[in-house]
């Protein structure tokens, strides 16, 4: 088989995805492979080299060809093991079967630890065996045990034990065959996924990309450099996502099976519109309400359905249009349409403005049927930590109403705070003096506590209380603590009257952000009452839902990060911080994970991870 490999007569088809075993899973198989236990056999679809794309760079044989349907990873584990490198089809992290070691008295495999295993000749690189052979590997490691005196005693028992290590590569594994005419693409994809069901099963998305990769081979890789484009503009999208996205435009509807009829050039054209309505439509979002990098768009979902409604109408939307569609998505994010069950809600919307006549007025009395209502009342700011959903609209008020910084005087706008690692989040009143008098994390990281500053700014205020520094801001600055919607009272700027502030601050936050958003309604206030919240006001009673879990500070946002990455370093997807986990139907947010892997960090090969 692994000859086969290398001549072409075995390849990968092009809707296989890459390389996901981790290290136990390479551990378990050769565990079972020296034992001799079943590990299963290969499934392969025998068809004409001519009618096939494959994946990597090999060439293929000519005439007939296998296809590995079911059996990649084991073959890929095995071929990297025993040639040293891994197969030209392979598309994964190499780090992940380099370095296996067994074990010649426990008989046991390990991955290579300095440590543990470079003073104990015991330990043998499995990789070097198998390509050193009978005679040059096994021949003149025995030699060297023989010299030792602490082991010349077991060499024959050692020999035995490389000997059956070595004979791994001639075990003998049963090949099913897919074969004849009536075995079209479309078959043997979906033949592949049942088979794959416990193992490697594709997503819904991936089966509708295999199904385009057939004849468009570089579809994956075209739409991996889009996505690549958006990340280095600070938006974390995923293959998923952007299908969607191309799905609604192609065929307007959610369901992924609805891409499985259309042919490569419709494909094409969809992955173009989508494309471009996607950059339009992120354009707008940052242009004109500021949600300018990933960790603040919100309700992202939304934006497929935005984008089939700019492709109908050729991008050629007045401005009260563009604002009112806008109003929609700030509204779908604050409430969580998206967060519960994503094609189902997907498509509700798509069939509301299948009529593109009056479309948005019947997608916004949709949404205001679903929530109940789309004012924001001052209770909204209750959340706490980066995490909480009006954490976006905390930082798009910053943005539309070019809040100033406080050490410059200068308004925040997009130049200067640039993405998320470039700005600071500054707590109003300084988290060590609000834990020292006994305050709970909730409370010191409540949203209203919570302001935009440049990091200079926030590095010279430092842990100075705000009846200390608001009166030398508003010295130097006059009015720049009200462009940040900080009460005026100077009674309010002191730690005892803290729970005070905050309510004060939620008022005019609501104030604030319930005008904004009736501005994006050019007075078409049939959507929002305005409201005439004043600071004064008394909030309506309303019993403080901390919701569980969220990031509280910078530092803690950097360490997510961190790990984050490392996880990215290691061949695997990255997760989602500050992850809106909701209820199904009714959007209602129950928790907010740090940072998760909702379809596991191996992608539909492991259960949901949350930090």
């Amino acid at each position: 088989i692994l000859d086969h490999i290398d001549n072409g007569h075995i390849v990968l088809p092009e809707f296989q995805r890459g390389y996901v075993w981790n290290r136990d899973q390479v551990r378990g198989l050769y565990e079972s492979l020296y034992r001799h236990h079943p590990v299963g056999g290969l499934l392969v679809w025998t068809t004409n080299s001519y009618d096939v794309n494959h994946r990597g760079s090999g060439p293929l044989a000519t005439g007939i060809i296998k296809l590995l349907l079911d059996g990649q990873q084991r073959m890929t584990t095995i071929y990297g093991v025993t040639r040293g490198q891994p197969p030209k089809f392979f598309d994964g992290n190499t780090r992940v079967f380099t370095g296996l070691c067994f074990h010649l008295d426990d008989e046991i495999f390990r991955f290579y630890q300095p440590i543990r295993m470079a003073d104990d000749p015991l330990w043998v690189d499995v990789s070097k065996i198998m390509s050193e052979g009978l005679n040059d590997g096994i021949g003149n490691y025995i030699e060297l045990l023989s010299t030792l005196p602490e082991h010349n005693s077991k060499v024959g028992e050692y020999a035995g034990r490389l000997t059956r290590l070595f004979s791994i590569i001639d075990i003998d594994l049963h090949i099913e065959e897919v074969t004849g005419e009536d075995k079209t693409l479309d078959v043997v994809v979906n033949i592949f996924n049942r088979v794959n069901s416990g193992g490697t099963k594709l997503s819904k998305g991936d089966l509708a990309l295999a199904k385009s990769c057939a004849t468009w081979p570089s579809a994956r890789n075209n739409m991996k450099a889009q996505l690549n484009d958006w990340r280095k503009s600070g938006y974390a999208f995923n293959l998923d996502w952007y299908l969607r996205s191309i799905n609604t435009v192609l065929t307007g509807e959610a369901n992924f099976s609805y891409l499985h009829n259309k042919g490569v050039e419709e494909i094409r054209d969809g992955l173009t519109r989508a494309t471009k309505v996607i950059n339009n439509a992120l354009n707008m979002i940052n242009g004109r309400v500021g949600l300018d990098h990933d960790r603040v768009l919100f309700g992202r979902f939304a934006i497929p359905v935005m984008a089939n409604y700019l492709d109908r109408r050729n991008e050629t939307l007045s401005q009260r249009e563009r604002d009112k569609l806008l109003f929609w998505y700030i509204q779908a994010g604050m409430w969580g349409r998206f967060s519960g069950s994503t094609e189902s809600y997907i498509d509700q919307d798509l069939a509301v403005i299948e009529d593109l006549n009056g479309a948005l007025d019947r997608l916004l009395e949709q949404l205001r049927l679903w929530h109940g209502g789309l004012k924001v009342e001052s209770a909204h700011f209750l959340g706490w930590s980066l995490g909480a959903r009006f954490y976006p609209v905390l930082y798009m008020l910053t943005r539309m109403g070019e809040a100033k910084d406080w050490g410059t005087g200068l308004a925040l706008k997009a130049g200067m705070l640039g993405n998320l690692n470039s700005l600071e989040v500054h707590h109003i009143f300084p988290k060590s003096q609000l834990y020292r008098r006994n305050y709970q994390r909730a409370e010191v990281n409540a949203l209203a506590n919570f302001c935009f500053l440049t990091k200079e700014t926030n590095l010279k205020i430092g842990n100075q209380l705000p009846e200390k520094y608001f009166p030398i801001i508003e010295q130097r600055h006059p009015g720049a603590l009200e462009s940040q919607w900080i009460p005026t009272d100077p009674t309010l700027w002191k730690i005892e009257n803290y729970s005070e502030f905050l309510k004060a601050r939620r008022n005019l936050l609501a104030k604030e952000t319930n005008r904004r958003l009736a501005a994006l309604l050019h007075d078409d206030d049939r959507w929002i009452q305005m409201v005439t919240v004043t600071e004064d006001d008394e909030e309506l009673p309303v019993a403080p839902v901390y919701i569980l879990g969220g990031i509280t500070s910078a530092e803690e946002e950097q360490e997510l990060d961190l790990l984050n990455s490392w996880v990215v370093d290691q061949g695997l997807q990255g997760g989602v911080m500050a992850y809106d986990f909701a209820d199904a139907e009714s959007g209602e947010q129950k928790a907010i994970f740090d940072l998760a892997w909702p379809n596991g960090i191996q992608q539909e090969l492991s259960q949901p991870v949350a930090v």
